[in-house]
C-alpha cells in the first residue's frame, strides 16, 4: 500500500475517535471513509489494535515534528524554547491523542495501546515500528530536552546546565498540559523559568 493511502486510513481513524468512543469505532466504518476494503485495512495494521497503535505512532511523530519546528522559528535561544512550550500547550489542547500522551492519562473513550513493544508479524515497515515501544510521557521530556539541546547548542549540549535548562521548559510545558495556567500562560511561565540567572550559553 502507498504511505499516502495509509494516511488516509489513519485520517479516517482519528476523524472516528473525535466523534465516538474508540470502542465503537468500527474496523469496516474506517475503511469505507477512506474508500479500501476491510481486508486491505487489515492487510495494512493488522488488528484494530494494530490501526491504534498506529495511529498513536504517528500522533507522537506529529508531536516531534512540531517540535523540531518550533526549535528552527527563532534565532535567540529563550524564544526556541518558549515556542517549544507553547507547540506543547496547543498540540495537546487541539489532539486527544497527544494530550494522552503526554499525560498518561487515556481515558475510556480513547485507545490504549500497552507503551511496550508488541510481537509483530507484519510485512508493513510502518506498522512493525508502530509495533515497537510507543513513548511514556517520560520519553517525551527526554525526547524534547534532546532535541532542544541538540537544536540549540549543539556539540556544548552535553553541558549539564543547558541540558537541565531544556528539560525544566519540557516539564513546564507538560504541567501546564496536566493543570492549564491562568492568564499569561505557558509562555510567561517559561520566561520567567529562563531568567538571565539560567544561563543558556548563547
Amino acid at each position: 500500500m502507498m504511505p499516502a493511502a495509509r494516511e488516509s486510513l489513519l485520517d479516517a481513524a482519528y476523524t472516528a475517535l473525535v466523534r465516538r468512543a474508540w470502542s465503537a469505532v468500527r474496523m469496516v466504518d474506517v475503511a469505507a471513509v477512506a474508500g479500501v476494503s476491510r481486508q486491505t485495512l487489515y492487510n495494512e495494521f493488522g488488528s484494530k489494535e494494530g490501526l491504534a497503535r498506529a495511529l498513536v505512532r504517528r500522533e507522537a511523530d506529529g508531536y516531534l515534528a512540531g517540535v523540531d519546528r518550533a526549535l528552527a522559528a527563532h534565532a535567540d535561544a529563550r524564544e526556541r524554547l518558549v515556542a517549544t512550550a507553547e507547540w506543547t500547550a496547543s498540540a495537546a489542547r487541539s489532539n486527544v491523542l497527544v494530550r494522552a500522551m503526554l499525560t498518561g492519562c487515556w481515558s475510556e473513550r480513547l485507545p490504549s495501546p500497552t507503551l511496550s513493544a508488541v510481537p509483530s508479524s507484519s510485512a508493513v515497515p510502518a506498522q512493525r515500528r508502530a509495533d515497537g515501544p510507543l513513548p511514556s510521557p517520560s520519553d517525551f521530556v527526554a525526547l524534547v530536552r534532546d532535541r532542544a539541546a541538540a537544536a540549540l547548542f549543539g556539540s556544548k549540549a552535553d553541558t549539564s546546565e543547558l541540558v537541565r535548562s531544556c528539560e525544566l521548559v519540557a516539564r513546564i510545558a507538560l504541567s501546564c498540559v496536566s493543570a492549564p495556567p491562568g492568564e499569561g500562560g505557558v509562555t510567561d511561565l517559561v520566561k520567567a523559568a529562563l531568567t538571565p540567572s539560567h544561563r543558556l550559553g548563547v
